[in-house]
This record gives C-alpha cells, sequence and structure tokens, in this order.
C-alpha cells in the first residue's frame, strides 16, 4: 500500500472523519465486519482482544449512535497498534471497501490556521498547508469576502490595524476537489504601551497587555470593564464577581447596561489557553447612591454660552428587584410534543439575566408542578419588584382568560387541568408589584370543550402588559425544523429584548418586525394589550426600597433553587483520579461530566461512568455517559462545557423527592492482568437536592393554593387591559373563511407551506445568526465556491438550517 497512510501512524491519531467511515463499513458489514476483525487481531498476541472486551464492544449498540468498531479500535490504538498493522488486518480480513477508507484523500489539510490574538502594529501570519496528487491552490477569505493577493499556504498581513480583526478561512483546490481549512480568529488589541522588538513573536506564553481599572458609579450608570491579552492560540476569558464567575461573562470587555448596588464588588478576569492561564489584577465597583435633585425655581437659560439650564430632570424609574419565571412544555403526553420551547426558554433566560433579573426557568411540568412553581415565584415578588412570566407550550383562551396547559393534560382537557393566568396576575397585583408582564407564546384558540367562565376580579392598576405570540381565536407557529430553533415570537423578541425602551414600546417593535415575515403574514401576529401609563422598561436599574431586608429574604430563597453541587475529585484505590464536575441548562435539568485525570502508567484501559440514579429522573440509560453533550441532549449548554469528558444529562429535577445518590463506576485494566476480565471499582456520591429539587415541587398543591382554579359559572373576568366579554370578540377562523370543524380536537397538528424559507446558520446553541441562499451559507456563482459561515461565538459549531414548513403550537 505505497499510496496508503504511513505505516507507523498509529491508530489513535487518524483523522475522525477517517475513523467514521471505517466504522460504518466494519459496523454494517456482518461476515467481513469488526467481529472477524477482533478475531483476526486475537490471534496476533502483539495485540489480544479477550472475549470480555469484545462483549464490550458488543454492548455499544445498546446506545445512541454507539459503534463497536469504535470501542474495538481504541482498544487497539490503546496497545500500540498502527494503521499498518490494520492495514494487514483488513487485507486478511478481505474487506476492501474498509481498506479504501485508509487510502489518503485526494486533498488534504495538514496544518490547518490557529486563532490568535495580537497588537495593533504587529505583523499576522496564518498558515494553511495542504498536500494532493498534484499542485494546490489556497484563497484566503475574511468572513465572506477574499482578501486580495492571498494565493499562498500563508496570509501575511503587516502591521495590523483594528480593521483586520475578524475571521478567517482558506480554501484550498486541486485535482477538481476543494477543502476549506478551519476557521481562524483574528483579534487586535489597541493599547497606548510600547512592549519592545522582542515581542513579536506569537507562540509562547500568554501576555496580559490590558488591565481593568476601578471603578465608582451611581445606580443606573453603565459599567465598562476590559481586559486582554496576546498570543497563540486565541485566549478564552471569564469574569468573576467577589470569587464567582459571572454568568455569560466570556469576552475581553464585561458589559453592564444600567448596574444596581447589588453589583458592587471586586472583579477580576481569568485568562487562560490550551497551555496556560493567567488572573488580570482584582479591581473594586463601587456603586453610589442615586443623587435626587429638586429646585423650586426653574433656572435661567444663558444665551451667551448657549447652554441650558433646566430645574430638574425627569425621575427614573426603577425597581425594588426583578424575578423572571419561565416555563417552557414541549414533552406533552397526550398532545402533540414540541421544540421550540426549550430553545425559547434558554435564550430568554440568558437575556433577562442581563437585565439583571433573577430567573427560574423550568421545562415539562404537570399541573401541580406549575401550580407550586408559579406559588414559589410568587414568593420572590413584594412592593416595587417587576415581575415577568413567560410561558410557551399548548395553551387556549376563553372569554378572555388565557389557561396554560401542563404536560399531563388530559384529552381534551378542561379549564381545571389548566392553569389561568389571569388568576396569577391577581395574586401579583395583591404583592404591589412595580410592572406585571406577561408573555404568552401559545395558541388561543376558543377551547370548545371547556364552557367555564372563571370569575376573577382585577384590581384597577396602571402597571400591566400582556404579550400575546397571536392574535385572539389564533394560533402560535414553531418553525419545523430538524435543529433547535426559536419559536416565531422570540425569534423576533430577542432581537429587541435588550432594548432600553418602555416595555410596551419593544413589543410594538417586535409586532412591527413579525409583521415583515412572509412565513406568518395573515397567520400570525403580536397583540399587546396594557395599562401600562408609566415609561417603565425592562433596562430600569434596581434600587432597594424601605423593605431591603424583605428583599435579601427573598433574593436568599431564590438562591436556594439555583445553587449547584460543588465539583469533587475522587480518588480510588488503584490509584485513578476522578473530576466530577456539574453545569445547569435549566433550574430543573443538571449536566454532569466526568473526567479522568490521573491514572498509573501501566494502566492499559480505563473507563469511567455515572449510574444508580433515583428512578423519579427523566434519565435514559442510553443517553447517559456520552462522549459529547450533543449525544445525551444537551444541545444549547455544550460550548460552555469542558471537553473531552463523558456526559451524563438529569431532567425533570422537581420531582426528585430525596437527596440524589448516585454510583461513580470505575473500571480498569493492567499490563500484568494478561488475558482477565476488568477490575471494577465504584463510589457512591450525594450531591443532596440540586437547583429546583429543593423546592420540592412535587408535593401536593395546597388546599388554598392561590393558583386553584375558580369554576363556578360566573361572568368572564373584567380587567383594564382586557376585552369585557365575548359578545365583542370577533371569531377568526383558520382556513378561507369557512367556520372551524368542532368536531375535530383542537390538538391536532395544521401545517403551513412556506417552502424556500432558509432561516440561516445556526451555532452550537440554535441562534440564527444571518441569512443564507445556498447550502454553504452564501450566493455561489459560476466558477466561484461559497464558503461556510462563521459564528462569533463558537467558530467550530456551524451548520446550515433550511426552513421547509411551519409547524403551529396547538392548544
Amino acid at each position: 500500500m505505497s499510496d496508503a497512510w504511513d505505516r507507523s501512524t498509529k491508530i489513535s491519531s487518524l483523522k475522525e472523519t477517517v475513523l467514521r467511515k471505517l466504522c460504518e463499513v466494519l459496523d454494517k458489514s456482518s461476515v467481513r465486519g469488526w467481529r472477524r476483525l477482533g478475531e483476526i487481531v486475537n490471534n496476533d498476541r502483539r495485540f489480544e482482544v479477550s472475549s470480555d472486551h469484545m462483549e464490550m464492544c458488543s454492548l455499544r449498540v445498546l446506545e445512541v449512535g454507539g459503534s463497536p468498531s469504535l470501542m474495538l479500535l481504541r482498544l487497539m490504538g490503546d496497545r500500540g497498534c498502527t494503521v499498518g498493522h490494520l492495514s494487514d488486518y483488513l487485507q486478511t480480513l478481505g474487506n476492501t471497501e474498509a481498506l479504501q477508507c485508509l487510502k489518503p484523500q485526494a486533498l488534504q489539510i495538514l496544518l490547518q490556521p490557529q486563532s490568535v490574538a495580537l497588537l495593533v502594529g504587529h505583523n499576522l501570519r496564518l498558515s494553511c498547508l495542504a498536500v494532493g496528487k498534484s499542485d494546490v491552490q489556497y484563497q484566503w477569505f475574511k468572513s465572506r469576502e477574499e482578501v486580495p493577493g492571498s494565493c499562498s499556504p500563508d496570509l501575511l498581513i503587516s502591521s495590523v490595524q483594528l480593521k483586520d480583526a475578524g475571521f478567517y478561512i482558506c480554501r484550498v483546490n486541486g485535482e477538481g476537489a476543494c477543502e476549506f481549512s478551519q476557521w481562524a480568529q483574528v483579534d487586535v488589541l489597541n493599547v497606548g504601551v510600547s512592549y519592545g522588538q522582542s515581542y513579536h513573536s506569537l507562540d509562547g506564553r500568554l501576555k496580559l497587555v490590558v488591565q481593568p481599572q476601578s471603578q465608582t458609579l451611581h445606580a443606573g450608570e453603565s459599567l465598562q470593564l476590559e481586559c486582554g491579552a496576546v498570543g497563540r492560540p486565541i485566549p478564552r476569558y471569564q469574569w468573576h464577581r467577589n470569587g464567582v464567575p459571572v454568568p455569560n461573562a466570556t469576552k475581553r470587555k464585561l458589559s453592564i447596561p444600567h448596574v444596581a448596588p447589588d453589583h458592587a464588588g471586586r472583579y477580576r478576569c481569568e485568562i487562560s489557553s490550551s497551555r496556560e492561564r493567567m488572573w488580570t489584577n482584582e479591581v473594586d465597583v463601587s456603586i453610589a447612591p442615586r443623587i435626587s435633585v429638586k429646585v423650586s425655581e426653574p433656572e435661567e437659560v444663558s444665551e451667551v454660552s448657549g447652554e441650558y439650564f433646566l430645574n430638574s430632570l425627569p425621575e427614573k424609574l426603577y425597581a425594588t428587584d426583578k424575578v423572571a419565571l419561565l416555563i417552557g412544555n414541549l414533552s406533552y403526553q397526550n398532545h402533540p410534543q414540541l421544540k421550540a420551547p426549550m430553545v425559547d426558554v434558554y435564550e430568554l433566560t440568558n437575556l433577562l439575566r442581563q437585565l439583571n433579573f433573577k430567573v427560574v426557568s423550568l421545562l415539562d411540568l404537570t399541573e401541580s408542578e406549575m401550580r407550586n412553581a408559579v406559588d414559589e415565584f410568587l414568593l420572590l415578588l413584594h412592593k416595587g419588584v417587576y415581575g415577568l412570566l413567560y410561558y410557551a407550550g399548548h395553551g387556549y383562551e376563553n372569554y378572555g382568560n388565557s389557561f396554560m396547559v401542563p404536560v399531563d393534560a388530559p384529552n381534551p382537557y378542561h379549564s381545571a387541568n389548566c392553569l389561568c393566568v389571569q388568576s396569577v396576575l391577581k395574586l401579583m397585583q395583591e404583592k404591589e408589584t412595580g410592572l406585571n408582564v406577561f408573555l404568552l407564546d401559545m395558541c388561543r384558540k376558543r377551547n370548545f370543550h371547556d364552557d367555564s367562565t372563571p370569575n376573577i376580579v382585577l384590581r384597577v392598576t396602571a402597571n400591566i402588559v400582556f404579550g400575546y405570540a397571536t392574535c385572539q381565536d389564533a394560533e402560535a407557529f414553531e418553525l419545523s425544523s430538524t435543529s433547535f430553533i426559536n419559536g416565531v415570537f422570540v425569534k423576533f423578541l430577542k432581537k429587541r429584548l435588550l432594548d432600553d425602551e418602555k416595555i410596551t414600546v419593544v413589543l410594538d417593535r417586535v409586532a412591527e418586525d413579525m409583521g415583515q415575515f412572509d412565513a406568518t403574514k395573515g397567520k400570525q401576529a403580536l397583540e399587546i394589550r396594557s395599562s401600562l401609563s408609566e415609561r417603565r422598561a425592562l433596562t430600569d436599574p434596581i434600587v432597594s426600597g424601605d423593605g431591603h431586608d424583605l428583599a435579601h429574604v427573598h433574593s436568599r430563597q431564590w438562591a436556594k433553587a439555583h445553587e449547584l453541587p460543588e465539583s469533587m475529585c475522587l480518588s480510588f484505590d488503584c490509584g485513578v483520579q476522578i473530576k466530577l464536575g456539574f453545569a445547569a441548562e435549566f433550574s430543573n435539568v443538571l449536566v454532569i461530566y466526568t473526567h479522568i485525570v490521573k491514572k498509573p502508567a501501566d494502566m492499559t484501559f480505563c473507563q469511567a461512568h455515572v449510574t444508580d440514579f433515583s428512578p423519579d429522573l427523566d434519565v435514559d440509560p442510553k443517553e447517559m455517559n456520552r462522549e459529547t453533550p450533543e449525544e445525551t441532549g444537551i444541545y444549547l449548554l455544550s460550548s460552555s462545557l469542558p471537553q473531552h469528558c463523558l456526559y451524563t444529562r438529569l431532567s425533570s429535577l422537581q420531582k426528585l423527592r430525596e437527596e440524589l445518590v448516585f454510583t461513580v463506576c470505575l473500571q480498569g485494566t493492567f499490563e500484568s492482568m494478561g488475558e482477565e476480565p476488568p477490575i471494577h471499582w465504584t463510589k457512591s456520591v450525594n450531591i443532596r437536592k440540586p437547583l429546583i429539587a429543593r423546592l420540592d415541587l412535587h408535593r401536593p398543591v395546597r388546599r388554598n393554593s392561590c393558583l386553584q382554579t375558580c369554576l363556578m359559572p360566573h361572568s368572564p373576568c373584567h380587567s383594564p387591559c382586557h376585552s369585557p366579554g365575548p359578545e365583542h370578540h370577533a371569531h377568526l377562523y383558520h382556513g378561507s373563511g369557512q367556520a372551524p370543524d368542532y368536531s375535530r380536537l383542537l390538538s391536532q397538528h395544521h401545517f403551513l407551506d412556506v417552502a424556500d424559507l432558509p432561516l440561516g446558520a445556526v451555532g452550537g446553541c440554535g441562534t440564527p445568526f444571518g441569512d443564507s441562499t445556498s447550502p454553504c451559507g452564501i450566493s455561489s456563482s459560476p466558477g466561484r465556491f461559497s464558503i461556510p459561515i462563521e459564528a462569533s461565538d463558537d467558530i467550530n459549531e456551524v451548520q446550515t438550517v433550511f426552513i421547509n414548513s411551519l409547524q403551529l403550537q396547538p392548544q
């Protein structure tokens, strides 16, 4: 095999794409597949594979996407098997298709460009090296534009400037084939300090060049902290406040638009690369109270200087606290399942946290769990608090009352099985909240199986805002896709949510944006109902009122449901150490990741996994201890997790009745063991009740629960921001002007044909960024290749999503 890989190359060094193709061939062949290959390898005493090892490989078929061949090849690689040995085994096996996988591609990229951070004025070099059967040609791109004159393996830019920062990629052509390199990010820092001629090489250690500065601000002002380091590969950043990581603060610049007193503290940033880690100086951020200026007489206007002196400024509105409850129901037991609520809740959680909301985000709640969750949410409210409730899932509206449908609701369902939004509002009013915002991403069709009319008397208050994802008697839609993307409402809401505008103005702009979306024109339109008389915005600062102690108690109540277990290191008698880490995807979804950090030199095989979880939890054994987060269903948090671990996702933590105890299992073999089966070790771990489990939402609903739906047949509720009753409602029929067929269940699927509606490239967390008009993400022209789209947050996880239909969220 003169045209094959170097025979001395270790199997473990083969490219992932080569291994994947090889495993696909060996897995599908029953005669010349992985079992027969294992028998051949076992006859070679250099790389014996015992029957126990073969059984361990066979068990991989029980896992989603599990590959027995991949397990076998890894075992062979651990024993030092090379490509030459593997080629000989495949030759004996007689599997020519598998042998073909080991032959080199017509075009291979051997050297990938590396991301780099450097100073203004320094020289930039990005390198890409490829080989083929004939000469290869290179072309560099910055984002989607060709870099003029960049047709060599090295991209050289002398004396880089700020405008040169961005993402770069190299296209390689040869023998009619085309390959793209990986994306490389170039970060250019501009500092007013010269570091001399000695610092022109970027292949060494990180160098810290920008330190954050202490600041004293007034409540409501903007905080800007900045740091920076140069080096190759490009540094990673994580800001810390009082020793605790700041959520989503992973950029060089930390920005908080409207600071509050609780933002005060000591800040520093952790800067790291794959080889080292360093810290910036720790700086103080002080938040002074706002100064009120009251002047009884207006000042005169100085015409000479052209300056106008006003007697006073408009009073800035503020919240005494901000609390949000986000519920996304998607895994319905008796109704069509949804997809978008998970992505919508996740993204809104991150946005609201940037606005300093205390967010409780929950997925897939039953009726009793929803009622108890809202009860806990109400405990966080007090005078002057901004309260926000977002719900995504099935729903309906009767006589001006909106009902949220739990995942365990029967088919058909009635108001007794659901939660009435207006009953939640009534209790929020009793808390004397400063602002009540309801964002309801659900259908509002009439439920003809439910003829009850709850009697809910609301107070007349000028602080209520309802944002309905659709109009009365209409459906709300989610985009149908194999990937996880937003529903129509949140697709546009997330672009406006951080705007420093009155909340009704924000929703008006969202409505305008939705109105321009061709896919839902005439089918879904945002409806806003408001009694808001002041210019209150979600960006308003937090200023503690008279009940500071009460607010502190409520903050502790919220923190109680968001405490993660501390990471731990487990030491086994055999000398192996395992790191056990935890992350929260939602308030009721915990991620556990394990990583072997130390093992004896004579240990030839070592594997650890977690098991024996409480039956209360929703855990699929086939999706535990996976090598990538996505394999376990962790699609949104994957880019934030450490690499090279085994991942397990535990959902439905609200169902946990006892402390969470599980087992960490370790199995391994040593060189001296020969064909003996692996040795097993175990350790029991107790992490008590993590996250929302501490609130015991599984408990029975209290008899005097504030959310028990009133089923007495009274007149519809009257509210200053709601329509008066059914006699004034205009029914919007779904279809071509004919009355709906009431004999059909309202929960059935409906589809709208909106072919050729590309949403754009989607990153690892499902966020659309940019439009695409071709499979590669940009328009193609004759004689010119399209290039992949880069994601600014994670340039390694890029995919393109095309939408062929819209699926509505039924009632």
